[in-house]
C-alpha cells in the first residue's frame, strides 16, 4: 500500500511549498480538493480546465517531486435545493471533466442529501418512523438521488473516469454500507466507496466488519481517526451537534491517527483491506483541530508506516 495525503490538511501552504514538503515525508500520492466544501487551496479548477499548458505544467510539477494524483475531491451536496445545490453540481461536473483531462481515474465525493417536498434545506432521514419519514425517504431516492447519479455516472464514463468514490458520511443519502449498495445497484459499478473509518466510528459501525462486506466496492481509502469520549457518549449518545471546537464537551472528535485507535487497530484495518482485495493508497485526511497540521500529518505517517510494516 502507498501512503497518500489529502492536501487540504496543509491548506495554509502554497503549492510550491506543499510539494517538496509532502515529498520529504516520503509520500507518493496526493489528493486535491477542487471546490464545494474544499477551499481548493492548491488547484485552480477553471484554469486547469481551460488550458492544456496549465495541466501539463501542473503534472510536471508533481512528477518533479515523485508525486502522482490518487484522486480529485469535490465533496459537497449536489442535491441541496436551490442555487447552492446548482453550484455544487457545477463544481462536481467540472471536477469529473478535469479528472478525465489529467488521466485521473478516481473522483472522491459525497452522494448529496436532498430536501423533502417543499424543503429549502437538506433533509437527512435517519428513522423509519413516523410514516412521513419513510414517504420522504422514498421520494428522495426515486425522484432525486437515483436520477442525478445515473446522469453523473454517464458524465464520468464520457470523461473516462471509471470510479466515483463516495464517502460514507452523515447528512448524506449514502452514509453506510447498505445505502452505498442501494445506489450502486441502481446506477452501476462506476460508483464505489471512499472508505473513511472515522465516520463509521461516530455512526456506531465497525470498519473492520464493513471492509469484507464492501469488498471490491472499495475504490479509495481515507486514513482518518475518531476518538470516542465514552463517558459523554454513555450519557448523550453519538448524535452530537456540539460545535467541533468544543473538544471537551463532544461525544466524539476527529483526531490524528493513533489518538483514537492505536497501531494494532490500524494494522488490523490494513490487513482487512488487503484481504478484501484493496492494496492501494491510504490518503491521510488531517482534521485534528487540536494539533498543528504538520505535526499531525507526520504522526499519522509514522503510525501508518508502523502498521504497514507490522502487516507486511
Amino acid at each position: 500500500m502507498q501512503i497518500g495525503l489529502v492536501t487540504d490538511g496543509l491548506a495554509d501552504m502554497k503549492l510550491e511549498t506543499l510539494l517538496p514538503t509532502v515529498a520529504s515525508f516520503g509520500i507518493t500520492m496526493v489528493e486535491f480538493g477542487c471546490g464545494n466544501w474544499s477551499p481548493a487551496p492548491h488547484l485552480d479548477l477553471d484554469g486547469l480546465l481551460a488550458s492544456q499548458a496549465a495541466r501539463a505544467d501542473f503534472l510536471a510539477r508533481l512528477s518533479a517531486h515523485g508525486l502522482s494524483v490518487s484522486a480529485l475531491n469535490c465533496s459537497g451536496n449536489p442535491l441541496l435545493p436551490g442555487p447552492a445545490g446548482e453550484a455544487h453540481r457545477t463544481v462536481t461536473s467540472k471536477t469529473i471533466a478535469l479528472a478525465g483531462l489529467l488521466g485521473v481515474r478516481r473522483v472522491v465525493l459525497m452522494s448529496g442529501c436532498p430536501g423533502g417536498p417543499n424543503d429549502a434545506n437538506a433533509n437527512w432521514i435517519t428513522t423509519a418512523w413516523p410514516p412521513e419519514a419513510a414517504r420522504v425517504l422514498d421520494a428522495q431516492w426515486s425522484e432525486q438521488v437515483i436520477p442525478y447519479w445515473r446522469g453523473l455516472v454517464a458524465e464520468a464514463t464520457a470523461h473516462r473516469v471509471d470510479r466515483l468514490c463516495l464517502e460514507l458520511h452523515g447528512q448524506q443519502q449514502v452514509y453506510n454500507v447498505r445505502t452505498l449498495f442501494r445506489l450502486r445497484e441502481a446506477v452501476g459499478p462506476v460508483v464505489g466507496a471512499n472508505l473513511d473509518p472515522s465516520h463509521l466510528f461516530w455512526m456506531g459501525a465497525d470498519p473492520l466488519a464493513a471492509v469484507p462486506v464492501l469488498g471490491e466496492a472499495i475504490y479509495h481509502v481515507h486514513a482518518k481517526d475518531t476518538r470516542i469520549d465514552t463517558a459523554i457518549a454513555a450519557v448523550h449518545g453519538l448524535i452530537d451537534t456540539t460545535p467541533m471546537a468544543q473538544l471537551g464537551q463532544r461525544a466524539w472528535t476527529y483526531v490524528t491517527l493513533g489518538r483514537g485507535h492505536d497501531v494494532s487497530w490500524w494494522r488490523a484495518f490494513t490487513d482487512a483491506l488487503r484481504t478484501a482485495g484493496y492494496d492501494d493508497v491510504l490518503s491521510i485526511e488531517h482534521e485534528d483541530v487540536a494539533l498543528p497540521p504538520l505535526r499531525g500529518v507526520a504522526e499519522s505517517i509514522g503510525l501508518l508506516r508502523e502498521a504497514l510494516h507490522m502487516a507486511a
